[in-house]
């Protein structure tokens, strides 16, 4: 399976929020002010974040978001692909490629908590699938793998990231 994935490398900020503008006007979606610091909030810190702790983030720039509003951008960004939801860890991780079409598994540190995204073919995710003969129709799979990131696992104090 190694020639299937690809690891995603981290695109800066300003091209990933162009590109989910671009993404949202093609498909006449409305990024509105609240959804696209969201998405901003996720794009800048890098790793996976509960909803509170975007609201901390909100509440820090003194925005007087309430939960309601944030856990509605979450929804409306996770359903268009800009964002996955890490179902291990209830929390999200901004799309490293949302025009793509794409099936991704997740690494995640469990000192410093970066998130990486690993592009897999589409359909690769199916090869663990229950088959369709058992009656049972798979409408997503995540695949999460928790452990040390390269950083974390060759320093002897924790990770500064």
């Amino acid at each position: 399976m190694q020639g299937d994935t690809t690891v995603l490398p981290s695109p800066p900020t300003p091209r990933l929020l162009a590109e989910a503008e671009r993404l949202c006007r093609r498909r006449r979606l409305q990024l509105t002010p609240g959804r696209r610091r969201v998405l901003e909030i996720l794009l800048d810190r890098r790793r996976a974040m509960k909803a509170y702790d975007i609201l901390d983030c909100l509440a820090e720039e003194g925005a007087g978001a309430q939960p309601p509003i944030v856990y509605r951008a979450l929804r409306f960004l996770v359903h268009h692909g800009l964002v996955h939801r890490l179902e291990s860890a209830n929390a999200f991780v901004a799309c490293r490629a949302p025009e793509a079409r794409h099936e991704a598994a997740f690494t995640l540190c469990r000192r410093c908590g970066s998130v990486e995204e690993i592009l897999l073919e589409p359909g690769t995710t199916g090869m663990v699938a229950p088959p369709g003969g058992a009656g049972f129709r798979v409408d997503a799979t995540m695949i999460e793998m928790h452990g040390l990131c390269a950083t974390c696992r060759h320093e002897d104090t924790p990770c500064p990231c």
